[in-house]
């Protein structure tokens, strides 16, 4: 094939490809990073890369964040601004050196530290006084409850 075929085969799976992550699209307008950049925490050792599941049910939104090495007594689940649910944690992974003289690694490719801080800025329907957090094998469960969707009303005007 030539090289424009190519071409234009590498941008119809582009569309394709951006076309089936509308759900994706729309969880990233909903669930705005409140940080600024990656690369501001980068910078400082903190990563904000960890990445992020977020479940949507009709009466919770779950998020569901891996955080190997780390027990749940090193990491920290807030609220600020009344809807941005923070997740951060300074807990250092241990390493374990060999209890006998003259044991060393031979190669460290795990990270050492994993400094996080997340930040999410939730819906309108999502209830903060209903947010629960858990960490177990590793992984970190988040739940904010939803507000009942308001109901309806409907008054009978007297026609006069």
């Amino acid at each position: 094939m030539s090289r424009i075929g190519d071409s234009l085969n590498v941008d119809l799976a582009a569309a394709v490809n951006n076309l089936f992550n509308i759900p994706e699209t729309m969880e990233k307008l909903m669930f705005i990073p409140s940080s600024g950049g990656h690369e501001q925490h980068e910078s400082r050792g903190v990563s904000s890369m960890i990445p992020v599941d977020i479940l949507e049910t009709p009466k919770e939104f779950i998020f569901f964040m891996d955080v190997p090495g780390l027990s749940k007594s090193e990491i920290q689940v807030t609220v600020e601004d009344g809807n941005t649910v923070v997740i951060r944690s300074n807990g250092k992974r241990k390493r374990h050196d060999g209890d006998d003289e003259g044991c060393k690694y031979l190669r460290l490719e795990r990270r050492g530290s994993q400094n996080l801080l997340r930040k999410f800025r939730l819906p309108q329907n999502a209830d903060v006084s209903a947010i629960t957090a858990k960490c177990e094998n590793g992984v970190l469960t988040v739940v904010v409850g939803k507000h009942p969707p308001p109901k309806s009303k409907s008054v009978q005007v007297a026609i006069a």
